[in-house]
Order: structure tokens, then C-alpha cells, then sequence
């Protein structure tokens, strides 16, 4: 069987060692989490399933791995794998290659159509709220036990931020696509364009036992920014959404993208393959303040997009923005300086942030929710 990646050598003996004085040293054992898996937000067993990839049982590998993640194809290309960062391997050499292992078993299991087995019906009927990345992934744990299960999604398509957060050059639709369709086929319904109003009227008319909410954040974050021409001032999200269409978002051959994170990355990258000429980011604080991902960084600096840090958009007019420059202060703050300068775009895309829409959950009592967050006690 040919491997696709590298096999740990046999242990050699000791009885090469035939002359001289020499001693052994014994490891001895910590029974602790080893601290890929301790570092997974998944909660993978990291090494256990590695184990398996080594010896060449990739569906016994695979059958580990989606224990706890429901889609290790799509995780092996978009996570930011913390879990290399705590490789132990690291101090010796190079940390394992994990999340490349982790996207060929699930390349693997798509191409050969492995499937999970599921628990004995459980008879309760779960209603899911969103066909996101959380809300599948809880329709998919909660068929591992046996419970019927219903997503009611708002939109034309699932995958929520997958589909419509990460660009295709980042995660190839197919690949989401094949994922989600072997969730459906474990009998998990999904019903599109169908948005909930009122959690508690849609439980009592579907007759559903419980309902797990994974609406997601899909309102944009906006900022107040005078403009001569609002339609050259877009958001992020949109214009991410908008590559799912046909009609691809019009941005112009100079694009402005106001924001740090890896959002912005994308949409700066984005706006390149549609041929943007100029791709210029615009963020408040110093590059090492920013949210995004180094290595995201370097990606899109490789590609040419260009980046103006510690630097704040003022104003938009026609065919221009007004950006000030800031300065950090003594406690590190950036702060004004006074001093502008202008940047010819065609568009701006902000790139600040999303916000969730909580109002299905109105008429539910005893909740509170504060700063569009619903605030829960030490039993949630």
C-alpha cells in the first residue's frame, strides 16, 4: 500500500553496542492529554487517530477522527490547526504535519463513501436552527445517539459560513458539498429558505423535544463613515455572499478593505481574483495587534495585496477615501495624529465584524439578552 505520507522506522536494538560502557535511559510515564489534543477546539484524540494513519488503517484513522468532528475534510483545510503549535515533535525537529492528515482521511472517506454507524432510535426528535458549521455538527452528534433530527435553515443553501465566510480557493465547494450531503444520509432532514421567527411556536408546531440554536453571525458590523457615494461603501459579508451568485459583487479595479482580521484577508484576496488591480487593507493598530493569522498575512502580502497599519478611514468621496494616520501613545494605544492622506479606490468594504440576530428567541421567558448576547449561568 503506498503512503501517502511519512511511517516512523522500527526501533532499532541495542546489541549493536557490542564494546565500551554505555547506559540506558528509561522514559517514564505521565498520564496527561497530550497537548495536540488538548490544543484541538474540536476535541479530537489527535494522537489516537494518528496512530492508526501511521500504520496505514485510514478508515480505522477516520472512524477515531469523526468521533468529534463531523467534517474532517473541510477542518484539514480551513483550521488553523492550533494543535502543530503544541506539538511536542516541534522541540525535537518539526511538529506534525496534522491538519494535512487530517484532510487526506477525510479526501479519503469521501471518495470511498465510508459511514458512521448510528445508536438505536432514541424516539425524541430534536429541532436544529441553522445549517452552519455548529448547527450540522450537532445534527450529526445528536444522530450519533440515536434522535431524529430536523434543521430549519433561512437560507438557499447550508453551510452558513463555510459556504459564504470562505472563499472557494480556501475550501473547494465540492469538498463542503460532499460533507454535508453525508450528514443528510444519515437521515438528518434539512429544510432550506425557512427561517424561524419564534423558537417557541415552531417546537410546539413541529412537536419537537429540544432545539439547539446555531444561527450564526451573519449581520455586518458597520461604522459611521461620510460619503458622497454610500454605494461605493460595501460589507464584507455581502460581498462574500455575493461570490455564491452569479452575479459576482462589482468592486473595481482599486479596492479598499477596512478591517484586520481574517475576513478582511479574505475579501482583500477575493477582491484580487476578481481583478482588482489595487488591493489595499486599512487597519487601525500595527500589524502584530492584528486579528488575522500571520501566515495569512504573508499570503496575501505575497499576492501583492497591500497594507496601510495604524491607519483610520475619515471620509468617502467619489472616486476617493480620506485615511488618517495614527500613532501609539505611551501605553500603546493607537491614537490620531492630524496628518491624512488620500487613496483613489472605486469601493470600500468594511470588514468589522458580525453581529447575531436573537430575535426568534423573544418570547422565550427567563432569558436575558445583553449586548446581543444571551446570557446563560454556570449550568449552560
Amino acid at each position: 500500500m503506498d503512503k501517502p505520507f511519512a511511517i516512523t522506522l522500527d526501533v532499532g536494538s541495542s546489541l549493536a553496542n557490542r564494546t565500551g560502557s554505555w547506559r540506558t535511559s528509561r522514559p517514564v510515564y505521565v498520564d496527561r492529554l497530550p497537548p495536540c489534543n488538548n490544543a484541538c477546539p474540536a476535541g479530537e484524540n489527535i494522537q489516537g487517530w494518528l496512530f492508526h494513519a501511521e500504520s496505514g488503517e485510514y478508515e480505522k484513522a477516520w472512524r477515531e477522527l469523526v468521533k468529534n468532528n463531523p467534517m474532517p475534510a473541510i477542518m484539514g483545510r480551513v483550521c488553523y490547526h492550533p494543535c502543530e503549535s503544541s506539538c511536542n515533535r516541534g522541540q525535537l525537529d518539526e511538529t506534525v504535519n496534522i491538519h494535512v492528515v487530517e484532510r487526506f482521511l477525510g479526501d479519503e472517506a469521501i471518495k470511498h463513501g465510508w459511514k458512521v454507524e448510528l445508536a438505536p432510535t432514541s424516539g425524541k426528535h430534536v429541532l436544529v436552527i441553522g445549517a452552519g458549521p455548529s448547527g450540522l455538527s450537532a445534527a450529526y452528534h445528536l444522530r450519533l445517539l440515536g434522535h431524529a433530527v430536523t434543521i430549519l435553515e433561512a437560507g438557499s443553501l447550508t453551510g452558513g459560513m463555510m459556504r459564504f465566510g470562505i472563499p472557494k480557493y480556501r475550501l473547494p465547494r465540492e469538498v463542503l458539498d460532499a460533507e454535508v450531503k453525508r450528514i443528510e444520509d444519515m437521515g438528518v432532514a434539512i429544510r432550506l429558505n425557512h427561517k424561524v421567527d419564534d423558537v417557541l411556536a415552531t417546537m410546539k408546531e413541529g412537536g419537537f423535544d429540544a432545539a439547539f440554536l446555531a444561527v450564526g453571525a451573519h449581520l455586518a458590523k458597520r461604522a459611521y463613515i461620510p460619503a458622497g457615494d454610500a454605494s461605493k461603501i460595501l460589507d464584507a459579508v455581502s460581498v462574500l455572499r455575493g461570490m455564491e451568485g452569479e452575479d459576482k459583487p462589482l468592486l473595481g479595479r482599486r479596492v479598499v478593505v477596512y478591517g484586520g482580521g481574517n475576513t478582511a484577508i479574505d475579501v482583500a484576496r477575493t477582491a484580487k481574483r476578481l481583478g482588482a488591480e489595487e488591493s489595499i487593507i486599512v487597519y487601525r493598530r500595527t500589524r502584530e495587534k492584528m486579528p488575522a493569522h500571520d501566515f495569512e498575512v504573508e499570503e496575501a502580502l505575497q499576492e501583492g495585496i497591500m497594507m496601510k497599519w495604524l491607519s483610520t478611514i475619515k471620509d468617502a468621496g467619489e472616486t476617493s477615501f480620506t485615511v488618517e494616520k495614527m500613532a501609539l501613545d505611551e501605553k500603546g494605544f493607537p491614537q490620531p495624529t492630524g496628518e491624512y492622506e488620500t487613496i483613489e479606490a472605486d469601493s470600500l468594504v468594511l470588514a468589522l465584524g458580525q453581529d447575531v440576530d436573537l430575535s426568534l428567541l423573544e418570547n422565550v421567558p427567563g432569558l436575558t439578552n445583553e449586548n446581543d448576547m444571551v446570557q446563560v449561568d454556570r449550568g449552560m
